[in-house]
Parts: structure tokens; C-alpha cells; sequence
């Protein structure tokens, strides 16, 4: 079996989804929004939460989880707080119309803060900070998940690890930061076990309760470790918690309820308009200021400088761009037969 990256172009890609989603009976404006959306996510080479899941989309599609056809409608509205219902739509398409809404709002009020329940897998989130970050806006955004991750003393998966990005513009473009409350997100565990691949760092116990580098180990028995050991723990049930209750949605433990399929959770939308700060005209400079500080840190390793969260997404886009995407063979061959 071999592990060896296909090289895909993004209008290849592109077209392939936009295809398989028509044969689903998607309508074309969704399938070709969607499809956009996932091949957007592969060229900043973020495959996990990109090309590698749209065979699940496509399950979940089938499986009656995700209803293309829905869109989010409007629960309750209190200032510049909204809480929508996600009806089950699509979960990039109602995180892009959340994003784009709580920008509204706090275009109006200076912060905006949109709730979204009963909706579904946003894929990567960092896609909304990003489109946050780009209009000029701060954005702080988490979602809850099925139950994946153990509390801090114990083996049983009672925590979601609960992604939860954070976006500022730089540059033209944006300091991003989009991360799991596990060490590695399960997308990324899966990345690295197609391509045979160990984790960088420990990313979890082994079924006999090791710590282990092996993403297979961590995937089949084994349990996935929180940033911080207990601190990622009280972290995930903090998101959890407000989540919940700030979007008027279902808690990890109710999702998973519902079954070992991860549908029906809880989103979170928070934007700042930095244009209506009094130090507004010094933003710039000021966080140029700290990344040049940050970055002026020795390295320890001369060939591996001190980089700020999203700072290679263009230079990996356009590289990808270029060469074509990389896509594991048995994840193609999946795509392809759907």
C-alpha cells in the first residue's frame, strides 16, 4: 500500500466535489459554495479539515445529518447578541453566514456576538476568523463536538476538544490561530496515520494507557491528551459550558447522545470592530511592535526561526497552487468512488 502524496489542482479538486455533491442532489449554488469551501481549506494545507473530510460531508449528506437544502433562521435577538437555529444546513455555510452576521453586529455595536445551535461540522475554523480577520475585524470563535477527549484523571471521553480560533488582521491578512483542546485534532491524527506518518510530539495514550507519537494507537483504543494535561481539561468544559448556554444549543454530552456520529452541536461568533477603538490608528503598529519582539527570540533550532500562528498559510496556498494539492492516494480513491 503506498503512502505517497497525489498532487491535485485546486480547479481539479474543486470540480471533482462540485460534481460528487450535484450527484447528491445538493443544488448547485451550495455545491459549488461548499465545494469551495473545502478546497479553500486544502491549499493553505489544511487537508485534515479539508479534502480529508469530504467523504464524511458526503456520508452525513446520506445519512440524513447535514440537509444542504437548510439554511439558519433567527431564534432571539437582544442588541448586538443573536442566537440562530442552524436547522442541520451545511456546517461551513452556516458558520460563513454566523461569521458574516456577527460582523453586522458589531459593525453597529462595536462587538457582535451570534449563538448558533443545532448546526454541524464547520471544518476549519480558522476559514471564518480568516474572513473576520481580512474585513479588519478581531474574531474569537469556538465550537463544542462529540465527547472525544477524557477529564484530567480519567480515561473516559466525557470533554469534546472543542476548537476554538482567535483571528486579528496583519499584514493585509491575519495572525490566525486555530486549534483543538486536544494536542492534536482528530483530523490531524488522521492526516498523519494515511500518510504513515508519527506525530512531532506525544498526542495521546496508547489502549494500554502509554503516551505515544503513533496517531494510530491514539485513533484505535487509545485516548487523545489535552493541551496543558488538567488545564486543557477545564478549558474544554468552559467552552462547553458557554457554548451552551450563550447559543441556546446542545452540550457535548447531549450531542453524543445522539449517537457515535458528531451532528446537532453548539457554535459560538464573537467580532470586534477595531475601527471604532480610540487607539484604532495605532493598532498596526502596536502589534507590529510585538511580532517583531516575538520574533526577534533565538531559535533553537538556526533552521526553524520563530514564527507568529498562520504565518506560512500564504506561502503554503501558493505553493499548493502551484505544485497542486497534496492528498493522501487512499483518500482519493475514496472521493472518487463516492
Amino acid at each position: 500500500m503506498t503512502t505517497t502524496p497525489l498532487r491535485i489542482t485546486a480547479a481539479t479538486m474543486q470540480r471533482t466535489f462540485y460534481d460528487i455533491l450535484i450527484r447528491e442532489n445538493v443544488s448547485p449554488d451550495i455545491a459549488e459554495k461548499c465545494a469551495a469551501i473545502f478546497t479553500e481549506n486544502s491549499l493553505d494545507g489544511i487537508y485534515s479539515h479539508g479534502v480529508n473530510r469530504f467523504s464524511r460531508f458526503v456520508g452525513h449528506i446520506r445519512k440524513g445529518f447535514v440537509k444542504p437544502a437548510e439554511k439558519p433562521s433567527l431564534i432571539h435577538a437582544f442588541g448586538n447578541m443573536e442566537q440562530w437555529d442552524g436547522n442541520l444546513g451545511p456546517g461551513p455555510l452556516n458558520a460563513m453566514q454566523a461569521a458574516g452576521r456577527s460582523m453586522e453586529l458589531a459593525q453597529k455595536f462595536g462587538i457582535g456576538l451570534v449563538g448558533l445551535s443545532n448546526t454541524n461540522h464547520w471544518m476549519r475554523g480558522g476559514t471564518y476568523g480568516l474572513k473576520c480577520a481580512q474585513k479588519g475585524f478581531a474574531f474569537i470563535g469556538w465550537t463544542n463536538t462529540i465527547a472525544n477527549l477524557p477529564p484530567w484523571g480519567s480515561a473516559e471521553n466525557k470533554l469534546g476538544n472543542n476548537p476554538i480560533v482567535f483571528a486579528v488582521p496583519f499584514r493585509g491578512d491575519a495572525i490566525l490561530l486555530d486549534m483543538a483542546v486536544s494536542q492534536y485534532s482528530f483530523g490531524k491524527l488522521k492526516d498523519c496515520e494515511n500518510f504513515g506518518k508519527e506525530l512531532p510530539q506525544i498526542g495521546g495514550y496508547t489502549a494500554a494507557g502509554e503516551l505515544t507519537t503513533n496517531p494510530g494507537e491514539i485513533l484505535n483504543g487509545g485516548r487523545a491528551l489535552p493541551i496543558g494535561f488538567w488545564k486543557g481539561s477545564a478549558l474544554s468544559l468552559l467552552l462547553d459550558i458557554l457554548v451552551s448556554i450563550l447559543s441556546a444549543g446542545l452540550s457535548t454530552h447531549q450531542v453524543s447522545e445522539k449517537g457515535k456520529e458528531e451532528y446537532a452541536v453548539s457554535q459560538i461568533f464573537i467580532t470586534i470592530d477595531l475601527s471604532k477603538l480610540k487607539n484604532f490608528p495605532t493598532i498596526e503598529s502596536t502589534i507590529e511592535q510585538i511580532i517583531r519582539d516575538y520574533q526577534s527570540a533565538e531559535p533553537i533550532n538556526a533552521d526553524q526561526p520563530v514564527h507568529y500562528p498562520g504565518e506560512y498559510r500564504i506561502e503554503i496556498r501558493e505553493k499548493n497552487l502551484k505544485n497542486g494539492i497534496l492528498v493522501s492516494p487512499l483518500v482519493w480513491e475514496k472521493i472518487c468512488s463516492l
